[in-house]
């Protein structure tokens, strides 16, 4: 008989009072949204998001997280071992602040007079949002991406809290094709006749615009082969239709995942969070790459996957090889897959067991 385990969860608002960013501005009253699975009595693991993921990694059985597959009783991350917490990235719009949060000294929604953050900043938000839940340990930091980046910084920045990093689909620093592609994706919002110097209304938001740095970036997320091998030139109308009409399946798909993201992400927030992963540096500031690596006290286990445009896997490969050039334990693993840099958010049964393993070693 399979007897169904009843899991703890809670999610809500933590707020953290003022918080002094990299660039010397002080954000007032920030709050961060969370959601925090598993008895509270395991050992913690902090879930780090991608740019436009949000704080429900885990989710419910009715809405089931980003990583639900991966995060379960049982699971790679298994909730009978670990109880999970992750945040909405300041910055966000799932409830952290942001660009849609109310301005205390002004009443009025930040928008574009909300300050530049930087990962830094955004991992000193959750720092410090674990110290009010008394959180003063972690078994791990896991994240994909931005969320990779994240966990980098953790390490760096905090290097005792924890006791093993997970970077995933992430380089110690933003090559000048991603940033490229960035800028593709910020301009089209920008460019966006709705989008007004950031000072929309919420019911006439730059939806044109936010869905074409959509498509920009679901281009980047997956490799050549699968979309050839996906759609295949498939027709979807008649050739020869006109320029604004969708004749290929693969048009379609892109002109829907464009609309989707409009429905549930704040154009700010896209544009705050591009300028966020463009700063991605971990030896700036910090006399380069080579320093910052030093930093580095704990385990830290890289995965990077096959075909991945955006963190190209050598950079997260050279860069686990100076950690071990000073002495820690660092490893890389490779996935093999068609799915490119969103690699980390499928086929969990091609490198889950990695996560597992490594959590065990810990």
């Amino acid at each position: 008989m399979n007897v169904k385990v009843a899991t703890r969860r809670e999610s809500g608002i933590i707020n953290i009072g003022d918080l002094e960013l990299e660039s010397g501005k002080v954000l007032s009253d920030v709050q961060l949204a969370y959601e925090r699975v598993g008895s509270t009595d395991l050992p913690v693991i902090l879930v780090c998001h991608a740019l436009t993921g949000t704080q429900y990694c885990v989710g419910s059985e009715d809405a089931p997280g980003y990583w639900a597959n991966l995060i379960n009783h049982g699971g790679a991350v298994d909730l009978d071992k670990f109880q999970v917490i992750s945040f909405n990235v300041i910055g966000g719009c799932h409830g952290s602040t942001g660009p849609l949060s109310i301005n205390p000294e002004t009443g009025k929604a930040y928008q574009t007079t909300f300050p530049f953050v930087t990962i830094r900043d955004i991992v000193k938000a959750q720092y410090l949002a674990l110290k009010k839940f008394d959180i003063d340990h972690l078994k791990a930091v896991i994240g994909g991406s931005l969320g990779g980046m994240q966990v980098l910084e953790w390490g760096i920045s905090y290097p005792e809290m924890m006791d093993g990093l997970f970077p995933i689909a992430v380089t110690p620093y933003l090559n000048d094709y991603a940033i490229a592609f960035n800028n593709i994706a910020r301009l089209a919002i920008l460019q966006d006749p709705k989008w007004n110097n950031g000072n929309y209304a919420a019911d006439d938001i730059p939806e044109h615009g936010l869905s074409l740095a959509r498509m920009v970036g679901m281009i980047t997320y997956r490799s050549s082969d699968l979309f050839n091998e996906r759609f295949g030139r498939e027709l979807r109308g008649p050739v020869g239709v006109a320029h604004e009409e969708i004749a290929y399946e693969i048009e379609s798909y892109l002109d829907y995942q464009g609309k989707k993201l409009t429905k549930r992400f704040d154009a700010n927030s896209y544009l705050y969070l591009l300028k966020a992963m463009d700063t991605h540096d971990v030896g700036r500031e910090r006399d380069g790459m080579e320093e910052a690596a030093k930093r580095i006290e704990k385990p830290l286990y890289a995965i990077g996957y096959a075909g991945d445009l955006l963190f190209p896997t050598k950079d997260l490969e050279q860069f686990v090889e100076l950690i071990q050039q000073t002495g820690k334990v660092a490893s890389f693993d490779f996935v093999p897959t068609q799915f490119g840099h969103d690699g980390f958010l499928v086929e969990f049964e091609k490198w889950g067991h990695l996560i597992k393993d490594r959590l065990e070693e810990l």
